[in-house]
C-alpha cells in the first residue's frame, strides 16, 4: 500500500496477520434484550475489552510496523483527546519508540494519564480539537505522524474488526459503528463490503458531533466544533480517506442525540452488563431509539467501540434518567 492510496481486503487481511497476539481476539455476545426491540438477531462486538480499552491500537500498530529505520530513531507523534493517545503511547512502548501526543484543554484526563502511565509526552496547549491539529504541525519536527484516522494503514488497522466479525457471526448483513474521524467505519466498510456487497454498514454519529454527515452532505471533509458528551467521537472533521471510502461504498450515516448516547449507556450497563465509554454507546443508541430501522435483519453486529469512561461522566449518565 502506497501513502495515500485507499487500503483494500487485502490490505485489511494482511494487517490482521500482522497483528497476530499484540491485540486482543475480542468478544461477540448476542443480546436478547437488545434483540427482542429491534426485531433482528442483534451482536455487541466488544472492542471495550481490547488493549487500552479501545480498538485504538489496531491501527496504531499497523501503521508503526511501516516506519522506517530512520522514522523509529525520530520518534513518533500523534493527536488525540484520549483512546488514539493511550493507544499509540501503549505501541510506542512496546515498540521502544519515543512517543508525543497532542491534546486539548479539557480532554479526558483519565485517558491522558493512562497515556502518560505508558510512557508518553503530552502536550495540552491547544484549547480544542482544530487547535490541537495545528499544533501538531507546529511540534511535529522529524517525528513520524501516526494519524487517528486519515491514514490508509490506519484504516486497514481497524478494518480487522469487520474480519473478526464476519467470522464471528457469519450471517451479517447489518454492521453499525459509532463514528468519529471515520476511521474506524471506512476500514470495516473495506472488509465487509469487500466479502458481502450487499451488507448495510452504518456509520453513527451524535447531531452534536457530525462530522462525517457534514463531509458527506459537502463531498469534502469540513471543520465543524464537536461538544458531544460522546468524547471519543468528537472529531473537528473527518478524514479525507474515510470520507471517500464511505462514499464509494455506500456507508449509511444516522445521527443520536445526547439524551439517546446517555439511554443507550444505561441499557448497556444495565442490561448488557458492559462498562461502557459514552462513544462507544453511540451505534445501540441508534437501534433502541428507532432512528435506524433493522427489523428483518439476518443479523445486526453493533460494535461497542470502547470503555475508557472518566468515573464523574459515568455516574452522572447513570443517575440521570
Amino acid at each position: 500500500m502506497t501513502a495515500g492510496s485507499a487500503p483494500t481486503l487485502e490490505d485489511v487481511e494482511r494487517a490482521a496477520r500482522a497483528l497476530g497476539e499484540r491485540v486482543h481476539r475480542t468478544p461477540t455476545f448476542t443480546s436478547a434484550s437488545l434483540s427482542a426491540g429491534a426485531g433482528a438477531p442483534v451482536h455487541l462486538k466488544a472492542e471495550l475489552f481490547q488493549k487500552t480499552g479501545s480498538f485504538k491500537p489496531r491501527g496504531v500498530f499497523a501503521r508503526l510496523d511501516a516506519l522506517t529505520r530512520e522514522e523509529r530513531r525520530a520518534g513518533v507523534i500523534g493527536v488525540s483527546a484520549g483512546n488514539h493517545a493511550q493507544a499509540l503511547a501503549y505501541a510506542s512502548a512496546r515498540e521502544g519508540l519515543d512517543c508525543l501526543v497532542v491534546t486539548w484543554r479539557g480532554a479526558s484526563e483519565p485517558k491522558l494519564t493512562a497515556s502518560r502511565a505508558y510512557g508518553a509526552s503530552v502536550d495540552v496547549e491547544a484549547g480544542g480539537p482544530a487547535e490541537a491539529f495545528e499544533r501538531l504541525e507546529e511540534l511535529r519536527g522529524e517525528r513520524a505522524l501516526v494519524h487517528p484516522f486519515d491514514d490508509p494503514l490506519v484504516v486497514a488497522g481497524q478494518g480487522t474488526v469487520g474480519l473478526e466479525l464476519l467470522e464471528d457471526v457469519p450471517g451479517t448483513d447489518t454492521v453499525v459503528v459509532p463514528v468519529g474521524g471515520g476511521g474506524l467505519v471506512a476500514g470495516i466498510a473495506v472488509a465487509v463490503k469487500s466479502t458481502r456487497p450487499d451488507a448495510r454498514v452504518v456509520a453513527v454519529e451524535p447531531e452534536r458531533a457530525a462530522a462525517l454527515g457534514s463531509a458527506l452532505a459537502a463531498g469534502r471533509p469540513v471543520p465543524i466544533t464537536p461538544t458531544s458528551v460522546a468524547d471519543g467521537l468528537n472529531a473537528p472533521f473527518a478524514g479525507a480517506l474515510p470520507v471517500a471510502l464511505c462514499r464509494e461504498l455506500g456507508v449509511e450515516h444516522v445521527t443520536v442525540s445526547e439524551e439517546q448516547i446517555a439511554a443507550a449507556f444505561r441499557l448497556l450497563y444495565e442490561r448488557a452488563k458492559l462498562a461502557v465509554e459514552p462513544a462507544a454507546a453511540a451505534g445501540v443508541a441508534a437501534l433502541v431509539s428507532g432512528t435506524l430501522e433493522v427489523s428483518g435483519a439476518s443479523a445486526v453486529s453493533v460494535v461497542v467501540s470502547g470503555g475508557n469512561v472518566d468515573a464523574r461522566i459515568a455516574s452522572g449518565i447513570l443517575d440521570s434518567r
